[in-house]
């Protein structure tokens, strides 16, 4: 039954370029569940955008000497083009400072923000923060390093722990110094508003526990967890000039801005009041994906963010009152990079000997998206941390991309082109094999749905080339360039099977790489939309193939450099 979903993606800092860690942690496989959910019939919107406020931006600006403003266009538009190499689709790419989208964010946040305010659920504090003499400056979070006071990390920002994924409460940072300057902190009186996250403790622990089950463990197990310790006030509001201004008519509300972690998901949904009022006449008619509960909002997100998104982001919903609260959050360990043997965290430094696989960069060697796609949901870090390796990379895509799947393919296609003059042969003699193996590629296709179903998509691409494994075994074993001397009905009605369960691999590539799905059909000679998951019957008698050409091309090492 068609079903409404709402599919975001975190929203990426543009501050940056994206790397392959970004690519596995949130938007592959957000890409690779709406693909999979349109070919089920549902009504899907798929949301992302660039995080263009708050502290990151401006340290960026600040350290390239220019203005936010500039940094945010820029990487903007680099990031969009990144997603867009990787055959990776939004229904809308928004960008929180964007200007297109700028003056509606900032009425939703703002608006968002008053409705928390007038149910009495901030407080108003004044209270000690973090101050840079040198720069005259109060420092929020992220302006701030220092060791950790949880588990001594040291080189932890004011937000949050890297190393442990813990809340931080920079007044207990030890030896904190601020971003700007690298000189010592001092502490100073400021005023903020915070919001009460114990007061949602009840309600949140109730709203995930009934998850169990239907959400990954560690999700669960770490919001959980950070509510049996007990959640802190969070404030939501920041001492920086680049931002959202915090809609108070209060003296103390001057100069300030909304936390950039209060108004980011709060892009969600003014990128989707966007699109409705861009392709529906009314942005009003966002309210159908954000409180219609026949709507499934699903976030994808990375490691890092899960205390946001599971804890904090349903706490302001709830809080707020006008929305409903996610049906799942779909949270992705970290990946590290493997360099000379060891497993290393990525880093975002260019000059950096471990410097990441940058997007952008693999974009420009002209190589195959789908081959990336394919290594990074193999690898995927869907439960515990994994690691991106350049030359398992190019092994995997000659021993499996290239010498399973696209083999089968080859030959069978390049034997129907010589053989059979490139149509589809006749299935008179299909033998019980034969329909054992058509059989099969339905049970597969199956067995694909559900794993996606469950947000398991390595899972899903496992089952996906065992059956392109098997497809081999069966090639071989049906051994067509013997029966056709001697038996060429028999010979056809294998090689009709063969054509047959490359339909279906082309159905069951589509979500993990849909340019090789739309190759595979186009050398069936089958249009390539709409693409739709389900058992399609065996192409007819006479059908006229398309021109077989080579589906993934094989690697030379050091391919990435």
């Amino acid at each position: 039954m068609a079903r409404r979903y709402l599919v975001t993606a975190a929203l990426p800092y543009s501050n940056n370029r994206l790397h392959v860690g970004h690519i596995a942690g949130a938007y592959l496989p957000a890409d690779t569940y709406v693909r999979y959910l349109r070919a089920c019939g549902h009504d899907v919107r798929f949301i992302c955008g660039s995080d263009d406020n708050g502290v990151a931006i401006e340290i960026s600006a600040l350290q390239e000497s220019s203005t936010p403003e500039q940094i945010a266009r820029r990487y903007h538009d680099r990031q969009a083009a990144d997603f867009a190499a990787l055959g990776i689709a939004f229904d809308v790419y928004g960008g929180t400072h964007h200007p297109d989208f700028v003056a509606l964010h900032e009425q939703f946040s703002q608006d968002f923000f008053k409705r928390i305010y007038d149910k009495g659920c901030f407080t108003k504090r004044r209270t000690k923060q973090l101050y840079d003499p040198q720069a005259a400056r109060f420092l929020p979070d992220r302006f701030v390093r220092g060791t950790c006071h949880h588990c001594g990390f040291d080189r932890a920002t004011g937000d949050q722990c890297e190393a442990c994924g813990q809340m931080i409460e920079p007044l207990l940072l030890k030896n904190p110094i601020s971003v700007i300057t690298g000189q010592p902190t001092e502490v100073r009186e400021t005023t903020h508003w915070y919001l009460r996250l114990s007061d949602f403790e009840r309600p949140l622990q109730a709203w995930l526990e009934s998850k169990q089950g239907h959400w990954r463990s560690h999700v669960l197990n770490f919001a959980l967890g950070q509510i049996k310790q007990g959640l802190p006030e969070r404030s939501m509001t920041r001492d920086i000039t680049w931002g959202i201004p915090v809609p108070l008519d209060d003296p103390d509300a001057r100069g300030k801005v909304l936390y950039v972690w209060f108004d980011a998901p709060i892009g969600y949904m003014s990128f989707t009041a966007a699109w409705c009022a861009a392709h529906e006449g009314d942005w009003r008619s966002y309210e159908k994906w954000w409180s219609d509960p026949d709507t499934a909002i699903v976030h994808f997100i990375g490691e890092d963010n899960t205390v946001f998104h599971a804890l904090t982001w349903p706490a302001m919903l709830m809080a707020e009152g006008r929305h409903q609260l996610p049906a799942a959050v779909v949270a992705n360990n970290f990946l590290n990079q493997k360099i000379g043997g060891e497993l290393q965290k990525i880093s975002k430094s260019t000059s950096s000997p471990d410097a990441p696989v940058w997007i952008e960069e693999y974009a420009k060697k002209g190589l195959d998206p789908d081959a990336l796609r394919y290594y990074l949901t193999s690898q995927a870090p869907e439960s515990a941390r994994t690691a991106f390796d350049p030359e398992d990379f190019v092994t995997r895509n000659n021993s499996e991309l290239v010498a399973a799947l696209g083999n089968f393919v080859n030959r069978s296609l390049t034997f129907a082109a010589r053989y059979f003059d490139g149509k589809v042969p006749d299935t008179a003699a299909q033998t019980a094999a034969d329909r054992a193996h058509v059989a099969q590629a339905a049970h597969t296709l199956q067995k694909v749905g559900a794993c996606l179903d469950e947000h398991r998509f390595r899972a899903g691409l496992e089952e996906l080339m065992a059956y392109a494994r098997l497809c081999n075994e069966y090639f071989s074993l049906r051994a067509p360039w013997s029966s056709r001397k001697d038996n060429l009905p028999d010979c056809a009605a294998a090689i009709a099977t063969c054509i047959h369960a490359i339909h279906m691999l082309a159905i069951m590539t589509w979500p993990f790489m849909p340019g090789a799905a739309c190759r595979l059909l186009r050398m069936l000679g089958v249009p390539d939309s709409p693409i739709r998951w389900q058992e399609v019957p065996p192409l007819p008698a006479g059908h006229r193939l398309g021109e077989p050409v080579i589906l993934f091309a094989k690697l030379e090492p050091g391919a990435l450099g």
